[in-house]
């Protein structure tokens, strides 16, 4: 990144940042994406249990590289003050880290698994699909959480569009493997959703091994000594990467974990809703990389300027991205009024299936403004490292607010499965509302504090 000077650079900045970071997510979610709608082509059985495998990983392995996420700002805030020296020694215990956190999550799987799934009383074929799709997505941890920490220093440089290239270059290895495993061409066996779950874990392998060959011989990156030293493990730098990712994680955890929580809640339905509630909540998550990517795209900015001091040009960027996030909400509405019964098409031929995806569709419609505004501020709030208040603000919102409601809903109206659709709304809006005005308060205290 670079200082701009006047509001059309910011823009053109903040632009050229965000969209290489958009189509990273849209292919690291086309993963998840092809992943479902494959499955649901194989099978109405397949998709339900690569929905509830999908929906115990998603919620773990987001949380978990949120902690790890903290590599960004910490970076980008060395790269604005000009402490270019200490970015390797940060990245590399980032990376011892992950690996650590990998190990612990893999431990705590292999004695976990099995009992969740116990608990959830699944049609016996939906359980044992679900079972053998985490047990393989398990060998992806390692490489998943090692790229959020390169990933992380990359994209603090401001070079997005590097990432944007590595996961291009990876994506086309996750839709063969895909088409090959799940249907059992080419002679290879069919598979159905457990092929996903190898599909995605080969995948990561692969985006793993191509970012560290340009880490370390492509500039400006191989300029900061990445693992051209080894340093020893650091506790300190631990404590400090940490204090930054837990919350940042815990809250990225609290949002996600309740969209899991509602699928896994959907169980006491029939397979019907369980695979028509996913296939609405795929692509529902599908536009959500949107804000998500404006979010990642603030934490760098903001990050840079704070880290500068430059604490006017923070703020500037704190609106630009939140006027984006609106705009792109406003033609996702339409996009979900307008083409419901074509959307619905892409996951399943069951009539039954697909009448009800397009019911969940329509109320997907009311999460887009609440998500544009939400996520964008939680990404500027990172970039001032201001991250304690989020983590509260996300707890009460889906956990304190929307999962009981809309239990209440579910349980004891007419509105079954979608009520906890609405309930998740009601949160939604609440923490966006909370959470843009805790993004008012710091701006306006940073601001204060330089003028002084």
């Amino acid at each position: 990144m670079k200082e701009t000077t006047s509001i059309s650079q910011k823009i053109k900045q903040f632009v050229l940042l965000f969209f290489p970071i958009f189509v990273t997510q849209i292919s690291l979610f086309s993963m998840s994406f092809f992943d479902t709608t494959m499955s649901g082509h194989a099978s109405a059985t397949d998709l339900a249990g690569v929905a509830i495998g999908t929906s115990i990983w998603i919620p773990i392995s987001t949380g978990l590289t949120g902690i790890l996420i903290a590599t960004t700002p910490i970076v980008a805030h060395l790269v604005g003050s000009k402490q270019k020296e200490k970015v390797s020694h940060v990245v590399t215990q980032a990376v011892y880290l992950a690996i650590f956190v990998s190990f612990i999550v893999i431990l705590i799987g292999f004695f976990a698994v099995s009992p969740i799934l116990h608990a959830m009383h699944l049609e016996p074929q939906v359980a044992q699909i679900a079972s053998q799709f985490l047990n393989i997505i398990a060998f992806g941890i390692i490489p998943l959480f090692v790229y959020t920490v390169l990933r992380g220093f990359i994209d603090a440089l401001g070079k997005t569009r590097t990432t944007m290239i590595i996961t291009l270059l990876s994506l086309p290895i996750n839709i063969i493997l895909n088409y090959v495993l799940i249907f059992g061409h080419f002679g290879f066996p069919k598979l159905g959703g457990v092929g996903a779950a190898i599909a995605s874990t080969t995948t990561y392998w692969c985006i793993l091994l191509i970012t560290i060959i340009i880490v370390r011989t492509k500039e400006p990156f191989s300029s900061y000594g990445v693992f051209q030293c080894f340093y020893r493990l650091s506790i300190s730098s631990w404590k400090e990467l940490l204090k930054l990712g837990i919350p940042i994680g815990f809250a990225i955890f609290f949002e996600t974990s309740i969209f899991a929580a509602v699928t896994l809640l959907m169980s006491n339905f029939n397979t019907t809703t369980i695979a028509a509630h996913q296939s609405a909540i795929n692509f529902a998550s599908l536009l959500y990389m949107t804000p998500l990517s404006l979010s990642m795209a603030m934490t760098i900015s903001v990050g840079f300027e704070v880290g500068a001091s430059r604490y006017k040009d923070a703020k500037h960027y704190g609106f630009i991205g939140i006027g984006l996030a609106l705009a792109f909400a406003f033609v996702y509405s339409l996009l979900l009024f307008v083409f419901d019964e074509n959307i619905a098409s892409i996951y399943t031929n069951n009539p039954v299936v697909h009448d009800l995806t397009k019911q969940f569709l329509v109320l997907a419609i009311l999460f887009q403004f609440s998500d544009a505004i939400a996520t964008p501020v939680q990404g500027a709030l990172r970039g001032y490292k201001d991250v304690n208040v989020a983590l509260i603000m996300t707890l009460v919102a889906y956990w304190v607010i929307g999962l009981p409601l809309g239990y209440i809903l579910a349980t004891y109206t007419p509105l079954a499965a979608k009520g906890y659709w609405i309930g998740l709304i009601l949160g939604l809006a609440f923490g966006a509302i909370f959470l843009l005005a805790r993004l008012l308060q710091v701006q306006k205290k940073y601001i204060a504090v330089k003028s002084r």
